[in-house]
Order: structure tokens, then C-alpha cells, then sequence
């Protein structure tokens, strides 16, 4: 909980050509346990162990076929195994809207499962059908972290079925050879927490498809670092796109990557994606307090007590009057944007492709988010509790327009701390 003493209305303390303190260092250090990976995570070593079947690999529940019905809409074509449950899975992988597209892919998630389909629209001759075949083709897996090496395979099937309705051999083997093993009991299932920012960057680099990084940052710009505070305050935000969904879906991973850190004592996944999302999620959505997610339902944006950002594109919306406080720019955030900036352009040219390793990006907001958590529970734990101006500067926030992304911050992890500033003191 945060104690405040002293309130200003001052300026901010930070103008836009000063430094943040020890800033630099660990945007450095980024980039350099970046250049330590170079020939360890390269993705053919990724591709190498997916082909020598390493056991993390070992972690699909299920294979399943969904097809559109001119008469009765959505359903499920095929599964296995025949236990899998599948019921209402056939609205997850084949998105609302998907018709007006080609092709696309969702990830989604069901119940403590993951998912991603490929979808596929072909034109067909053919009145019965409407003259369009429509069908997904997807995985439900453990977790989502290695979804995308499914990716490939996936596409060629849903084509294949397209082509050759009713051939499911293929999937068959492909479940036989992936599956994994049952599932532990909660009491015998065991968790290693990160004990090094390398830990960290070791099991983040292969999580994600080539360039997903680059392509968020360079969509969102400094509205990057916005997204940053509503997920590490593990508040509710709700991507909204018409289709195709399939890229909407990676920026709730990136969001979710943002509050990567590797504090010791603190949970991992500080804001857990839920992926895609429909109106058949509503009760779900309205039981969680803190999720990442995306929608091609506009109907989303009406029922604001489901979500506390809504993100149409890239507008970022909200109806609170305390989180559209959240949404200003800092002068800090914009300080940060340019070390990013200048993070890739510093750690890029080192890679044969760029876009193959982003740890860079990984590496800048691990480092950040360590850095905060570190701060602040040292500052709990000493006599006084007192949190100052400096600080603020250390872990690269604006003394005066951070601050109530800070109390909120605080308040949000149960931190006790005094907030101080340079005037007289009053009460919280």
C-alpha cells in the first residue's frame, strides 16, 4: 500500500533531454545478454529440436476440424482423441467475420488449454456450399508458447481438407507423434521460476514468430509504453479488429510480454492471455480481473464493465475517469520509446536476420520490470519505507506524471511504501 507525503502540481521533474538514472545500464544489458543468444536460439536450432522431438515438444491434447454449414453454421467436423472437449470450440477457431477473408488463424484459450486453428476460404463450384468451402484446421496444446511451430503444418492442412474433404490421416499422425504425455496432478506438477534475466531470455526466445516484436512496436510506437502500465497493473485490455484476427493475436502476446520479469518471489505471467475472445466468452471475461485479449465483435465496446482499455486499431478508449489518467504520455514514457529505438538499431545489424531475434525488445522490458520490482521491495523492506523523486528516475518513471501509475502500481501488489515529493507534507 502507498503512503504519500507531499503533493504538487509541479511540472514534470523530468524534461526530455535528461537521462534517467541507471537507465542506460539495462537497456545495455539487454542488448548484450541479446548477443549471448546469438548462436544458441537461432530458429534452426528451434526447428532442430522440434525435429529431434525435445520433450518440451511433447505437449498437444488434441487435433479437431471445423467447417462452416450453409444451413447450420459453425460445427465440429472431426476430432481426436474422441474425449476431447470440443463442444463450442467450432466459435473459437473459426473467428466471427471470417467469411469476408481468404485465410487467417486464431489462438485462443479453453479452459486450462490452448489453441490455434488455420483457417481457409475456397471459392467451389458448387450450390450446396454456396460456391465457398470454409474450414479451420487447429491444435489445443498445454501452452501456448509453441503454437506457431504448428503453424506451418496446420495451413497445409486445412488446404489438403479443402481439397480432399474427409482425410484426416495425416492429423491422426500428427497427433499420434506430438502428443504428450497426461497431465500431472496439481500436486505433483512443478514450476521453475526464473533465477537470471538468461533463464528468462532463454525461455522467452522461442515463443514467438519472426518479427512479432518489430512489427507491435512499430504499430503502436509510444502508445507501447501505455500498454505497458495497464499490463503490469493487470487490468483487463480488449484488442478489438475486423478480420483477419490472426495478427491481433500476437499483439495480446506482445502485450503479454511487456511485464515479463524475473524477480524472484513473484508470479511469472503477470497478465495471462486469453487470445481470441466472443460473445460466447462474456461470463468468462466478466470473472476475470485481469486479462490480454482480442475481439472481431464490435458489440465488445458497448459493455465497458467487461474491459477497463478497449484498443480499436490504435486507439486506445477506456470510460474511466481514474484509468483515462493512465493514458497521457509521460515524459519518462517518451524517454524510454527512444532508448528502444535506439536499442534496435544497436542490437539489429549483430543478427544475419533481423527479425529472428528480437531479444532486444524482451530483454529492454525484463530488465525494466526487474528493475522496478526491485526497487520497490527494497524500499519496503528499509526502516523509513521512503520512495523519492530519485527514485522514480532510477527505474525510468516521471517523478510527476508516473506517479499515479505508480500508487496504483503499489496498491495493485500489496507494496508498502511512503510516497515523497520535494513539497510539504500532507495526508495519503
Amino acid at each position: 500500500m502507498a503512503r504519500r507525503k507531499g503533493v504538487t502540481d509541479k511540472a514534470p521533474l523530468l524534461s526530455e533531454s535528461e537521462e534517467i538514472d541507471g537507465y542506460n545500464a539495462y537497456a545495455d544489458l539487454a542488448c548484450q545478454i541479446k548477443c549471448q543468444f546469438t548462436t544458441t536460439l537461432l530458429p534452426s536450432a528451434t526447428q532442430k529440436r522440434m525435429d529431434e522431438g525435445a520433450e518440451v515438444l511433447y505437449d498437444v491434447v488434441g487435433v479437431f476440424v471445423i467447417a462452416f454449414d450453409t444451413h447450420a453454421g459453425n460445427m465440429v467436423e472431426w476430432w481426436t482423441p474422441e474425449d476431447l472437449p470440443v463442444s463450442g470450440i467450432e466459435f473459437k477457431a473459426m473467428a466471427s467475420g471470417a467469411h469476408r477473408v481468404h485465410t487467417d488463424f486464431s489462438y485462443f484459450k479453453r479452459g486450462n488449454l490452448y489453441g490455434l486453428s488455420c483457417f481457409e476460404n475456397m471459392k467451389v463450384d458448387n450450390e450446396e456450399e454456396r460456391g465457398a468451402r470454409m474450414k479451420s484446421v487447429g491444435v489445443l496444446a498445454k501452452s501456448y508458447a509453441l503454437l506457431h511451430l504448428y503453424m506451418p503444418f496446420l495451413q497445409e492442412q486445412v488446404r489438403h481438407l479443402l481439397e480432399k474433404p474427409g482425410s484426416y490421416n495425416e492429423l491422426l499422425q500428427f497427433y499420434l507423434k506430438w502428443r504428450g504425455p497426461p497431465t500431472l496432478q496439481p500436486e505433483l506438477q512443478i514450476e521453475r521460476p526464473y533465477k537470471t534475466i538468461c533463464d528468462g531470455m532463454h525461455s522467452m526466445e522461442i515463443t514467438h514468430p519472426a518479427g512479432c516484436f518489430s512489427q507491435f512496436m512499430n504499430y503502436f510506437g509510444e502508445k507501447i509504453f501505455l500498454l505497458w502500465k495497464f499490463a503490469l497493473l493487470r487490468k483487463r485490455v480488449l484488442f478489438f479488429s475486423p478480420p483477419p484476427i490472426g495478427v491481433v493475436c500476437y499483439r495480446v502476446y506482445c502485450t503479454s510480454t511487456l511485464v515479463a520479469h524475473v524477480y524472484p518471489d513473484m508470479e511469472t505471467c503477470l497478465c495471462p492471455p486469453n487470445f481470441y475472445v466472443n460473445v460466447t466468452d462474456i461470463d468468462v471475461l466478466a470473472g476475470q480481473t485481469a486479462y490480454v485479449a482480442c475481439t472481431t465483435e464490435k458489440i465488445f465496446e458497448s459493455k465497458p464493465t467487461l474491459f477497463d482499455i478497449f484498443v480499436d486499431q490504435q486507439n486506445l478508449e477506456t470510460s474511466s475517469p481514474a484509468n483515462r489518467k493512465l493514458m497521457e504520455l509521460s515524459v519518462a514514457d517518451k524517454l524510454k520509446y527512444s532508448h528502444l529505438l535506439e536499442l534496435r538499431s544497436k542490437c539489429q545489424p549483430l543478427m544475419v536476420n533481423h527479425d529472428t531475434d528480437e531479444s532486444w525488445f524482451t530483454g529492454f522490458f525484463m530488465a525494466q520490470n526487474t528493475q522496478l520490482f526491485k526497487e520497490l521491495f527494497e524500499v519496503s523492506k528499509s526502516a523509513d519505507k521512503l520512495w523519492t523523486e530519485e527514485h522514480m528516475k532510477r527505474v525510468g518513471l516521471d517523478p510527476s506524471g508516473d506517479r499515479q501509475f505508480l500508487s496504483e502500481l503499489v496498491e495493485r501488489y500489496g507494496i508498502d511504501i511512503v510516497l515523497i515529493t520535494d513539497s510539504a507534507c500532507c495526508p495519503a
